[in-house]
């Protein structure tokens, strides 16, 4: 289990603070819970056979702003920027409605591209002896299938790697959302899984 600090994982519910990485759904039993909101983990417990020892992690961007706050952001600078330029081009300056015009489509550019990765995620589904995770990276989605009696969990090595999950032919890197202890506990969790399972 991970132990409760200042940098970690998300409890269920919509709060995502900002800065940080969230989930939306409410989850049925989370396992760790703690301030940083980088992750969750849970158990299955729905009282249906095929869900009993399910296990799930979710690694999601932190999301600071709704779709419409983001748009009302972004139109609130446009409306700043673009109210500047005609002021100063009434006032006998028109070259500043010139870069007016860069500064919105720079504004709007990395607006568009928060938008597209403000959703991506990495989830990992531990569940009869094979290890699925799901990625989505800027709308992509991806998935692997990893069959945990081969599977190799393996830590960061160095602080900004990501954990690495390996089977056969099959790699996957997950957990860059997180930092580096998280992601070292993340595999731990995951190491333990795969044991208490007869794998890994």
């Amino acid at each position: 289990m991970l132990s409760h600090g200042n940098n970690g994982v998300l409890s269920a519910g919509n709060d995502c603070p900002s800065g940080h990485a969230c989930i939306v759904a409410p989850l049925p039993a989370v396992q760790w819970s703690e301030p940083g909101r980088r992750a969750v983990k849970r158990d299955w417990h729905t009282g249906s056979a095929k869900d009993v020892g399910r296990r799930e992690w979710l690694l999601k961007r932190n999301c600071s702003l709704t779709p419409r706050q983001t748009i009302t952001c972004w139109a609130v600078l446009v409306a700043m920027s673009l109210g500047t330029g005609l002021f100063c081009t009434w006032h006998g300056a028109p070259l500043v409605l010139l870069f007016t015009a860069l500064e919105i489509t720079v504004v709007t550019a990395a607006f568009v591209f928060y938008s597209r990765h403000a959703t991506d995620f990495d989830r990992i589904v531990l569940d009869e002896g094979r290890l699925t995770v799901d990625k989505m990276r800027g709308g992509t989605a991806q998935q692997y299938q990893l069959e945990a009696l081969w599977l190799r969990v393996t830590p960061p090595a160095r602080r900004r790697d990501p954990v690495r999950l390996a089977a056969r032919d099959v790699t996957v890197e997950v957990g860059s959302y997180l930092l580096e202890p998280q992601r070292r506990l993340l595999a731990r969790e995951l190491r333990e899984a795969l044991a208490a399972r007869g794998s890994g």
